[in-house]
């Protein structure tokens, strides 16, 4: 077990596929005001059986996420006004890479 975790290590470089990642998602509020609506996508997501955080320092926006792309969380899952009252969200891959808004119940 301990050698096919060595391989596994040494072939992903630390940037685990998302099935098998100890940090699938963080929710990034662009605001400390929608954080109550973070909370309830991280809920769903939880429910759902994947592992989400969400980001609520005090950090600029930018710097909340380059932080989650230095921890490698695989998706960065990004919240603002307009996802609010859309109830979606923009989602980011940890390449930085913006996949667009998706809604949270799909």
């Amino acid at each position: 077990v301990e050698r096919m975790f060595a391989v596994l290590c040494e072939h992903w470089g630390g940037k685990w596929p998302f099935w098998i990642s100890p940090r699938q998602i963080m929710i990034i509020p662009v605001h400390a005001e929608w954080k109550e609506f973070c909370e309830s996508v991280r809920s769903k997501l939880h429910d759902l059986g994947f592992y989400a955080e969400v980001d609520t320092s005090k950090a600029t926006f930018q710097k909340k996420v380059r932080t989650a792309q230095v921890d490698q969380y695989n998706l960065q899952l990004v919240v603002g006004q307009k996802e609010v009252e859309n109830n979606s969200v923009n989602i980011r891959t940890r390449e930085n890479k913006v996949e667009g808004e998706m809604k949270v119940d799909d």
